[in-house]
């Protein structure tokens, strides 16, 4: 990737807006297929459990610099991890207290924390209350399928414990809801599942593909024709779909939408919009986003640190570049697809492939071609109808 080339030929990085801050590295819950501790890249085990007050002032500086720099309006921070509840409250609020004072009444800073929902208690959510702090929870749909894989490392079930989180959060603090997030099992019953998450009332919910590649597939997804993943898919959104009532947002859905429509996706699961996203370890090294470390050992290191480096390097990197120049990165299998534009070659950890890196097709791209089309079909034959009556009328 010829950075220098991009920047002569007229292309301009697009800024980070989106600080995902590791702030403790480790977890209360032993799910099975996590990224971070269950594939490839093991570099958690050498990363302090939390994110030091010493990093934490030179993240806040840091951000404030490239938000001035940039001119940026408003910036989003994700406070992650591991279970970044784990941290502890007053932790957080350092965080948060931190970089408000660092970045000023300049930039309006959106905070969001995204957690497994175990320790979801009074004390958090008073403080995410007082700050503005939106919540995600992860859930993967009802007790059975949830604790096939989101287990504690004793093997208990977690099930019971999220929803104790979740009902705190709806019952007296649900302008803080900010959505849930499930991985796909395919194993589970997809009808089931999103019903069961409707349980909850959650604004949105984004479905997660499970993190694989080419030399590591995702489970169920066998090298042949069949689209596993893309009919369990199809089978919620048609239900959602039909409803009579707006249920909730599901992000994928909604994303695919607005692309056939001709707009920008928002999302980096689909689309072309230039990822404007970083990560920052417990020990305040910078990084890609984290779901690369799905694909191989360092896949998303940068050897960049806050405690040296403006995030605007960051955004020199040729593996940065990558995800910011839209279809000059795709394959050529991908260029020749109609639905290229919509699928944007699908999540960039999901196109790896050793020997030929990220430039491939995603791992996943029968299963989003098929769903794709399907709702472009559905949408249009909707489009169809109303077209015919107006003229009939």
């Amino acid at each position: 990737m010829d950075v220098r080339g991009l920047l002569e030929r007229g292309w301009r990085p697009t800024p980070i807006r989106d600080f995902i801050l590791k702030v403790h590295s480790r977890c209360n819950l032993a799910c099975d297929y996590c990224y971070m501790y269950e594939m490839a890249d093991q570099g958690w085990r050498r990363q302090p459990r939390r994110m030091s007050r010493h990093v934490v002032d030179r993240v806040a500086q840091r951000i404030a610099e490239h938000a001035h720099t940039n001119l940026l309006p408003e910036v989003e921070i994700v406070l992650h991890g591991g279970e970044p509840l784990l941290a502890g409250a007053e932790h957080l609020r350092y965080v948060i207290e931190t970089i408000l004072a660092a970045t000023g009444p300049a930039v309006r800073v959106g905070f969001s924390v995204q957690t497994n929902g175990v320790l979801l208690d009074d004390l958090f959510l008073d403080l995410f209350a007082e700050y503005g702090v939106t919540v995600g929870v992860s859930v993967d749909g009802d007790e059975e399928g949830h604790d096939r894989h989101r287990r504690r490392a004793d093997g208990q079930g977690s099930y019971q414990a999220v929803r104790a989180g979740l009902q705190r959060l709806t019952n007296g603090y649900r302008p803080l809801f900010g959505g849930l997030l499930s991985t796909i099992e395919l194993r589970n019953d997809p009808v089931t599942t999103y019903e069961s998450l409707l349980e909850f009332g959650p604004p949105g919910v984004d479905f997660l593909l499970p993190h694989g590649n080419w030399d590591v597939p995702p489970p169920g997804r066998p090298p042949d024709e069949s689209t596993p993943y893309g009919d369990w898919l199809i089978a919620i959104f048609d239900r959602w779909y039909a409803a009579d009532a707006d249920e909730t947002r599901i992000r994928l859905f909604s994303e695919i939408i607005r692309l056939l429509f001709g707009r920008m996706s928002a999302s980096e699961a689909v689309g072309l919009s230039p990822v404007a996203v970083v990560v920052v370890e417990s020990n305040g090294e910078i990084e890609q986003v984290d779901s690369l470390k799905s694909a191989f050992d360092g896949a998303a290191g940068t050897r960049l640190h806050v405690s040296r480096d403006p995030f605007d390097t960051v955004l020199s990197l040729p593996s940065v570049a990558a995800r910011q120049i839209g279809r000059r990165a795709l394959a050529p299998e991908c260029l020749a697809c109609q639905a290229h534009e919509v699928c944007g070659g699908g999540l960039y950890p999901h196109r790896y492939r050793s020997g030929t890196g990220f430039r491939n097709p995603s791992v996943y791209c029968r299963d989003l071609l098929k769903l794709i089309t399907h709702i472009r079909d559905v949408l249009g034959r909707d489009l169809a109808a109303v077209d015919s009556a107006v003229t009939v009328g």
